[in-house]
């Protein structure tokens, strides 16, 4: 199933037993914020790591009632991510969020061989969008983490996001694999990438999605516009997820959702054990319940 807004997907998770997230270096006030909101949505159970004292602080700044939620006291910030990936990967939390820690340290816990949380396939990011205007909510890959993949990491990064989209309930989701345009030249890569992908997908390689590439942006979200093109395509203007060539291209499109179109965006890294949320450290709270509330779905509706 597609969902319209954010809002729809909170009220989805709802349906469903609560599931367990582990915060890692909680101190931190956004998220404690989008801890409060969450709370109200009665969706997780939450596991903070971090140095007590000060997540209590930030608690009573961000109006949260701690009581019920389990806190792990980490004073140092690369103590607090080792033992929430600790947490996690045991089984004792379902979903893993970053807090106030770098990236790179956080995902270097992760991928530790010791951790327990790597698999042997690609660590991705989906985002999704929530865009004014339009009717549904859409999702992209990887704007967020693999710089420039080649054909072999793009198909494992298209796995990683079809496989996560038919958790959600979207049975064949449409792939729009974005380039400049509708034809393959040998002398931009993304074109031919794209081209190869979609003879992956009718291959079966890619089971379970429709996918066509390569695709400029207005035809994947346009129907018009491919009629007034003259292009047939099976996903022109019904693209659930965009696949973009490049981490430039993902960054720059995301954040022209967000700064023209005053969209809102919510995402998650796949590939590993469990489900991570990566937001930035600018995200706001809402966005980051979207993220937890995306997560959690993906795992309550298939236990």
């Amino acid at each position: 199933m597609s969902f319209e807004n954010y809002h729809q997907l909170i009220t989805a998770v709802r349906g469903y037993p609560r599931c367990r997230m582990c915060i890692a270096a909680a101190d931190d006030l956004t998220v404690l914020q989008a801890v409060r909101e969450t709370r109200k949505e009665n969706i997780v159970d939450f596991t903070l790591v971090g140095p007590e004292e000060k997540i209590w602080r930030l608690a009573m700044t961000a109006g949260l009632n701690l009581k019920g939620i389990e806190i792990i006291d980490a004073r140092d910030p690369l103590e607090a991510v080792h033992r929430a990936v600790q947490e996690t990967a045991s089984g004792r939390a379902d979903i893993l969020m970053k807090g106030m820690v770098n990236s790179s340290d956080f995902l270097r816990a992760v991928l530790h061989p010791q951790a327990g949380m790597r698999t042997d396939r690609i660590l991705s990011h989906l985002a999704v969008y929530e865009i004014p205007g339009y009717y549904r909510l859409i999702y992209m890959t990887d704007g967020g983490l693999n710089v420039s993949p080649n054909l072999k990491q793009k198909k494992a990064i298209l796995q990683n996001a079809v496989e996560f989209l038919q958790a959600i309930g979207m049975d064949q989701p449409k792939v729009a694999v974005l380039a400049a345009n509708e034809k393959v030249d040998p002398k931009i890569q993304s074109t031919v990438d794209a081209a190869a992908l979609k003879v992956k997908a009718l291959q079966g390689e890619i089971p379970g999605a429709v996918v066509d590439g390569p695709v400029a942006l207005d035809i994947a979200v346009n129907y018009e516009a491919a009629v007034h093109k003259g292009i047939d395509s099976p996903i022109a203007g019904k693209a659930d997820l965009l696949m973009v060539p490049n981490i430039e291209a993902g960054n720059i499109l995301g954040k022209a959702i967000i700064y023209f179109a005053l969209g809102k965006m919510a995402g998650l890294v796949l590939g590993a054990r469990k489900p991570i949320i990566l937001t930035s450290r600018n995200e706001p709270a809402y966005g980051k319940m979207a993220s937890i509330a995306l997560a959690a779905y993906s795992i309550v509706r298939n236990r």
